[in-house]
């Protein structure tokens, strides 16, 4: 994809109180459904992760085959569109999906990432920021409006807002590391920032900057956003591996509730729509699931 150039846009960095509401996962509807590729579709996977949900219900992810090479899938329905890969690649992830059935996500090509993107089965690559050593696309919403991140030559990460052809950079004022994880169709922006107090979740909107920090958490990344304003993304509660040391979250109007999937360590949700379908991943194993917001 031809860049025209980037530019760099400058944000000013306002202030958010969350509370956390701890509700247990049955609030959140009861159950949740693991989103795997069965193996009558392709045999002897080694993980799933689901990325993407569009308002359609369509989800989008990726698999491990039996050498751990992976793959994008498509999952309508009960029907799988499995190995979405982009030419030459050794690995593709796809990350994001909006209603037009438009597909984001980074692959691989020799040590280092691309974006691309899919549309009606045609593949769009590479996606690569100006000056970027490694480009990672994440969300793209109904607009064709695309977010990720690149890592300059220092190593250093920095969001992204593509648009018409043209890139943005998106850093969080003071921060040492910006990644642009989800956009909603109203333009609005979240993802994570590191800075010399730790890792933050952030809202982009208007042109301000929200941190978004879940209360007593070691760190807060917030992965996607609805039309509603409705944000989900994941927290640690504690460095030490065990079951719930990372958990997902659902941020509407400012008040936050937390939900685990059963039995596992990390849950790690990724996209929700705006019928209130949430999509991640949890560890483990790595697999993908999808549960649907009480009252949806």
């Amino acid at each position: 994809m031809e860049s025209r150039g980037i530019r760099r846009v400058v944000f000013a960095l306002t202030t958010v109180s969350l509370t956390l509401s701890a509700v247990p996962l049955h609030a959140l509807d009861g159950s949740v459904t693991p989103i795997v590729v069965p193996d009558n579709v392709v045999p002897h996977t080694t993980r799933t992760d689901a990325f993407g949900i569009n308002e359609r219900g369509q989800i989008v992810g990726s698999y491990g085959d039996s050498a751990s090479l992976r793959h994008g899938f498509l999952l309508d329905g009960d029907t799988w569109t499995t190995a979405i890969d982009v030419p030459g690649a050794t690995n593709t992830d796809i990350t994001g999906i909006n209603s037009r059935g438009q597909l984001v996500g980074m692959y691989s090509a020799g040590s280092h990432f691309h974006g691309f993107l899919w549309d009606r089965g045609t593949f769009t690559f590479p996606i690569d920021a100006p000056g970027a050593t490694d480009t990672f696309a994440n969300g793209i919403n109904d607009q064709g409006q695309v977010v990720g991140f690149y890592l300059d030559a220092g190593g250093a990460s920095h969001g992204f807002l593509l648009d018409g052809g043209k890139f943005a950079t998106i850093d969080v004022p003071g921060s040492t590391s910006t990644q642009a994880l989800g956009i909603n169709g109203r333009g609005e922006i979240v993802g994570r920032y590191d800075d010399a107090s730790g890792e933050h979740g952030f809202l982009l909107t208007e042109g301000e900057f929200t941190p978004i920090d879940v209360p007593e958490a070691l760190a807060t990344a917030a992965t996607g956003i609805d039309d509603h304003g409705r944000i989900v993304g994941s927290f640690i509660v504690s460095s030490s591996p065990g079951p719930g040391s990372t958990r997902g979250f659902v941020s509407d109007g400012g008040a936050v509730t937390e939900f685990d999937v059963p039995g596992v360590d990390l849950t790690l949700p990724s996209g929700i729509n705006n019928q209130g379908q949430i999509v991640g991943t949890s560890f483990f194993p790595p697999r993908g699931f999808l549960l649907t917001l009480e009252g949806q």
